[in-house]
């Protein structure tokens, strides 16, 4: 990145910072704070942590005179979290964090990938609150300022859990290990959750294999691993019957009663899993299980997007919109140089950027530069 173009991206930050009503967490006090500068060889990250902040004037007026690329507090309490060593700080509990990313999800147009990514964090709300009871208001969503979504758990009854109870919560959501037996086996907790979304996947496929030409369905079938012709053609024959049992009556014992049927369900690769992994809210494993993570603040910005952190309410995430919602920048003209073609949707209009030498408003210039894809002019 050029020194004017720093320059510039600085400048942006530093005005918002000192204009803007920042938010803080809760108990700052307790949380260790971590920064990347606009220093020299940016954007190279080089993270400023182990510090801490006896209350937010204090917080708000280092960030006024440090103008920070990026902005970070650990989800854990500490006694000591300005403690050089992750020993010395003693830790007395986490916020349960979810970090929805959508690199882990699909590569694209940044507007699509951003849509996508929030398909999954509104999964990720629905089974929070209607399959494990979590109180709503006890949710914070945060729109990341790059490419995903944070979902923080404040509920005092999750922050001294460990990080295996927690693998067991995101293994639940990512719908890791799921038993096939367990899916088909009515109790009183039946047609909720996992058994639902199970039994239900499973019906759309053995009907759209109905729908196939004959011919057509039984390579498929027969390209299962354990499947062969024969086994595929008596499954097909009584499709219709599988179908109807597995809605009305589920049951372990369908397994055995119907050869291949085990076989779909088990093959890691196959059509099966893959629309089963759809159902899932696909939100990063480690960052879950982590008791010391440290997650972007609120009302910060975001130094590779020029983006704003922006807390969501749960009922207005539907209707969020980043790309108008978290931009903090104006419409001033500024020339930059463009490395290649681009075709960007911002504040409401669709922007056709052509290599070389363009005019744009200040937000999108703050977006292309900070994403390295434009130097000033």
């Amino acid at each position: 990145m050029k020194p004017a173009t720093l320059e510039f991206i600085r400048q942006r930050f530093a005005d918002y910072y000192k204009k803007t009503v920042l938010n803080a967490p809760s108990s700052i006090e307790q949380r260790e704070w971590g920064f990347v500068l606009f220093s020299p060889g940016y954007p190279e990250i080089h993270m400023r942590r182990h510090i801490g902040f006896s209350g937010k004037d204090e917080l708000f007026e280092y960030l006024k005179n440090l103008v920070p690329a990026h902005v970070y507090y650990s989800s854990a309490y500490y006694e000591r979290p300005d403690a050089p060593t992750m020993k010395e700080k003693h830790w007395l509990g986490a916020d349960l964090i979810f970090d929805l990313d959508a690199d882990h999800l699909m590569r694209g147009p940044y507007d699509i990938m951003l849509a996508r990514v929030k398909q999954e964090a509104e999964k990720l709300l629905a089974m929070l609150i209607n399959e494990f009871g979590i109180d709503s208001k006890t949710i914070d969503i945060v729109f990341s300022g790059g490419r995903g979504y944070h979902i923080h758990v404040k509920d005092i009854a999750f922050r001294t859990w460990s990080s295996a109870e927690r693998r067991e919560l995101i293994d639940y959501v990512c719908g890791i290990g799921i038993d096939p037996v367990s899916m088909l086996v009515l109790t009183r907790h039946s047609h909720s959750g996992w058994q639902d979304r199970y039994r239900d996947t499973l019906i759309d496929y053995l009907k759209w294999l109905g729908t196939l030409p004959k011919k057509d369905a039984t390579i498929h079938l027969s390209e299962i691993p354990g499947v062969g012709k024969v086994t595929a053609e008596d499954m097909l024959q009584k499709l219709e019957i599988i179908v109807a049992e597995l809605t009305h009556s589920p049951s372990a014992t369908l397994f055995k009663k119907y050869r291949g049927l085990s076989q779909i369900v088990s093959a890691e690769d196959g059509v099966f899993k893959k629309r089963l992994h759809e159902r899932a809210a696909l939100a990063d494993e480690p960052v879950t299980t982590d008791t010391k993570r440290l997650i972007r603040m609120p009302t910060s910005l975001h130094g590779g997007s020029g983006m704003r952190v922006q807390q969501i309410e749960a009922r207005n995430l539907a209707g969020f919109d980043p790309l108008t919602d978290a931009i903090v920048f104006g419409t001033r003209a500024v020339r930059l140089d463009l490395q290649f073609n681009l075709t960007m949707p911002m504040l409401g209009s669709t922007y056709q950027l052509e290599k070389g030498i363009i005019t744009v408003p200040e937000a999108m210039a703050v977006f292309l530069c900070c994403r390295g894809i434009a130097e000033i002019a």
